[in-house]
């Protein structure tokens, strides 16, 4: 069969699975809704949080990210791991202690302030819709490569799953549907990854075959074959970083907090039978995105090697089949600037630099089978695994968005007198209009994916992570800061955010960053910011009433 056939059964049995997990657990109450009962086992809420945590980022671009920048990419894999170790050190246990539905549910209790709910909700809808951005454009490109339609049918193609199984099931429906992704879309990334390393090592294991001598006699490793190769085309050598220090620490601080600031994930430590439980599932989710995580510099060198190796130079002519599929789509551009035919693709310090080829960095995953010639079911495998990325963390995003306004809003601020039945039903319709304008966003996305899921790491870095930790570990911690804190952190980071990417773009670059810090990091330095305004603020105005001050007593104290 061919890979369009291949694609077409593999992606209609798992979207046929999702569905129908969907129609047997759907939500019948707002706790199924919300928090899918409360009874989630450990290990079945690892696998959930999982593929709720990999999205479309991890899956498709984060390895084209690491493919082009080489070790600065890395920064990603350090960030998005070392964030669930603060997880479950830090947040886990105690917001199952202590046991609502939602982060602004947390942050209202807490800081016995409805003003402070109401921020939490606006922060929380505006991170999870700048996340999910990422994810519908995600979406749209695995569609538009190999179900033969353009980006923007494919985003509305992917709503109207989300729209059918997060509406249905709410999160009892996510829960058990994100199991099912996880297990479709860490098959997709793991087979093509044993394949290519064993065609390059003649070691299956990517893991080891990263690190491990060519097969083709050269005596060379892969790294070192990746640098040969960047030198003579211009590129600086692979394994070589350009980015200053400190923006990588702040990249790595951002999305390590912003990991653990997330709403989207923290809510999922609300669905566990025990306070226990939530940190074991910190753990097993962890166990399970480490295998995805560990193989991505593996994919990443293997892609890169094989680009340069079958693209650069090469008449255009002669193009592979995987060349032109991708460049029919629009992900892959050639210029030819001097109309020699030659598809030229060199660095800025080669000698004769003029590149005539651009790659959009999310189709490296993606095309990697086609560019390996690797089987036609492997190539419908690595469609079916992207767009379970993408729709599982689209699903959770979802949610939050929709509880925030049935539950934070309606049923917690502005009229607590709904029943449930009609709580449940605005949370349905909030879920709705949720997936409609984050297909606008899919369709005209601020970047491409992984950078659009960076500044979303970077406003719940700027955020919530301060007011939950502070929350949970200081007893002054009062309304006022939490308050101020989540304000004035937020609208720093967003404000350089949209500056630097929208309003002067052109100014996008280190010499006029504030000391070097780049868009992607400077949620690190926004929580800062809200830490310094949230302990002022504390100390000049009213403690907490005793009750609240005995409430975090309560949250800390292990039962």
């Amino acid at each position: 069969m061919s890979a369009e056939v291949w694609t077409y059964l593999l992606v209609g049995l798992s979207f046929t699975l999702y569905i129908g997990i969907a129609i047997w657990s759907r939500a019948g109450t707002t706790g199924d809704f919300y928090i899918a009962g409360g009874n989630v086992p450990p290990m079945v809420n690892g696998l959930a949080t999982a593929a709720d945590w990999m999205s479309a980022a991890s899956f498709i671009s984060m390895a084209g990210l690491i493919s082009f920048m080489g070790r600065d990419g890395t920064v990603y894999l350090m960030g998005w791991t070392g964030g669930y170790v603060l997880l479950a050190l830090l947040l886990a246990p105690y917001l199952r202690k202590f046991g609502k539905y939602t982060v602004p549910d947390f942050v209202g209790d807490r800081y016995y302030s409805n003003v402070a709910r109401v921020v939490a909700v606006v922060c929380a809808i505006f991170i999870s819709f700048t996340y999910v951005a990422g994810q519908m454009r995600g979406v749209g490109i695995v569609f538009s490569r190999f179900l033969d339609v353009d980006i923007n049918t494919g985003v509305v193609i992917g709503m109207a799953i989300v729209f059918f199984y997060a509406v249905l099931g709410g999160m009892k429906g996510i829960t058990y549907t994100q199991v099912a992704q996880y297990c479709v879309l860490i098959f997709a990334y793991m087979v093509p990854a044993f394949f290519i390393s064993f065609m390059f090592t003649d070691i299956a294991i990517p893991q080891l075959g990263f690190g491990s001598q060519l097969s083709d006699g050269s005596g060379l490793t892969v790294l070192e074959r990746l640098n040969q190769l960047s030198t003579e085309l211009g590129f600086d050598p692979y394994t070589d970083g350009q980015k200053s220090t400190l923006d990588v620490f702040f990249i790595t601080a951002a999305l390590m907090v912003g990991t653990a600031g997330l709403p989207h994930v923290l809510v999922r430590f609300y669905t566990v039978p025990k306070v226990a439980d939530a940190r074991s599932s910190a753990g097993w989710a962890l166990l399970f995105i480490a295998l995805l995580y560990t193989t991505a510099p593996a994919i990443s060198a293997f892609a890169r090697t094989n680009i340069l190796d079958t693209v650069a130079n090469m008449p255009y002519e002669e193009a592979p089949s995987w060349f032109s599929n991708w460049e029919a789509i629009g992900l892959i551009t050639f210029d030819d600037k001097n109309d020699d035919g030659i598809v030229q693709y060199r660095g800025p310090h080669a000698t004769d630099y003029e590149n005539e080829l651009n790659i959009d960095k999310d189709i490296i995953v993606l095309a990697n089978p086609e560019i390996a010639d690797l089987p036609a079911w492997v190539i419908g495998l690595i469609a079916a695994g992207g767009l379970a990325a993408a729709l599982s963390t689209a699903a959770g995003l979802l949610l939050v968005i929709s509880s925030s306004v049935a539950h934070d809003l309606l049923k917690k601020t502005f009229k607590p007198d709904i029943s449930e039945r009609q709580e449940l039903l605005i949370a349905r319709i909030a879920a709705g209009v949720a997936v409609v304008i984050a297909g606008y966003f899919g369709i005209n996305p601020p970047g491409f994916v992984a950078q659009v899921v960076a500044f979303a790491f970077g406003l719940a870095a700027a955020s919530f992570f301060p007011v939950m930790v502070l929350g949970i570990f200081w007893k002054r911690m009062n309304k006022y800061g939490a308050i101020f804190g989540m304000i004035t952190g937020i609208g720093f980071t967003a404000a350089y955010i949209i500056f630097f990417k929208f309003v002067s773009p052109e100014l996008n670059s280190a010499e006029h960053w504030f000391l070097g810090i780049s868009p992607e990091g400077i949620g690190t330095l926004g929580m800062l910011i809200n830490v310094v305004v949230s302990v002022s603020v504390s100390l000049v105005t009213p403690p907490p009433p005793k009750e609240i001050q005995q409430f975090v007593e309560d949250i800390r104290v292990p039962v």
